[in-house]
């Protein structure tokens, strides 16, 4: 989830407000079989491309959030050092079941490659972000690229790559089997009916059914199945104190990563914040990020 703070609909966040950004277009279709496939696109106020990409991917626990609330803040922050950002939208869970959010993200991505002279991109530094849900996403981007059954070709440009050449993720799920055993390890037990092993979970609901019966879907559902050679450079962070989705998730995703290749992961656990805390929205961290991008995508 990606809750706002207050806000008596932990799904519905304010609206970002992007009145001074000078160049953008909003809801550009990426695909066509559903209203969700959509996009916005943001350019820096000067210059001209091609312009390196920032792939902005809301949170919402896989049924809400949206492609212009407040969460893509952060990611605007990437115009002043030159970045466009795309904004998407994708399928969630009460319209369509996994894999089809990731097969959005790929064919959002591939548009992207499609039309990169068109909208001044540089198809060869795409980079995505995202946070909780979004973070999932992002990470899914980053492993399963060329993975056959996490592909739809027909949403559009099947000729195109959707590899993706950098990955921020923040206090992403990882492996949704042991979300709840980890949450207890941390002192964060679960109500009767409000984990995420019970049918009505985020995670069952994406999938269609109760998680624990149905074990091969979730393995390829977790990011970590896909952890092997050759993947993008990874920027993770994790709040210690997060209530919602374990610590443990991305801890366990960075250190399976390391094992195979080190110097592809960066990952930092933020001692006290919880999920979705203002601490990783703070100038100081969002810069963080923007240098990990400038270093891997410059």
């Amino acid at each position: 989830m990606n809750p706002e703070p207050d806000n008596p609909d932990p799904f519905k966040i304010q609206g970002a407000k992007t009145d001074l950004i000078a160049r953008k277009i909003f809801d550009l279709s990426y695909a066509s079989l559903s209203p969700a496939q959509k996009l916005d696109i943001y350019w820096p106020d000067e210059g001209n491309g091609p312009f390196p990409v920032i792939v902005s991917i809301h949170g919402g626990a896989f049924m809400g959030g949206d492609k212009r609330d407040g969460q893509v803040l952060p990611m605007l922050e990437g115009l002043k050092r030159g970045y466009a950002v795309v904004s998407i939208n994708y399928r969630m869970s009460g319209e369509a079941k996994f894999p089809a959010l990731i097969q959005d993200v790929k064919a959002a991505i591939r548009w992207m490659r499609a039309n990169a002279i068109r909208f001044e991109f540089d198809p060869q530094k795409i980079a995505t972000w995202g946070g909780s849900a979004g973070g999932y996403l992002s990470l899914m981007a980053g492993v399963s690229a060329g993975i056959p059954e996490l592909e739809d070709p027909s949403l559009g440009n099947p000729d195109q790559s959707n590899h993706v050449q950098a990955v921020v993720a923040w206090f992403p799920p990882t492996d949704f089997l042991k979300m709840d055993e980890q949450l207890a390890e941390s002192g964060f037990f679960q109500s009767s009916g409000s984990g995420h092993s019970d049918k009505n979970s985020p995670e069952s609901l994406l999938l269609g059914t109760k998680i624990t019966e149905v074990p091969d879907l979730v393995r390829i559902a977790n990011p970590e199945t896909y952890i092997r050679p050759g993947l993008p450079p990874f920027f993770i962070q994790h709040g210690m104190h997060d209530d919602i989705v374990p610590y443990q998730q991305s801890l366990n995703f960075a250190t399976k990563l390391a094992a195979i290749a080190p110097q592809t992961v960066t990952h930092e656990l933020i001692p006290n914040a919880r999920h979705a805390d203002p601490a990783f929205e703070t100038p100081q961290n969002v810069q963080k990020v923007l240098d990990f991008l400038d270093a891997t995508l410059r």
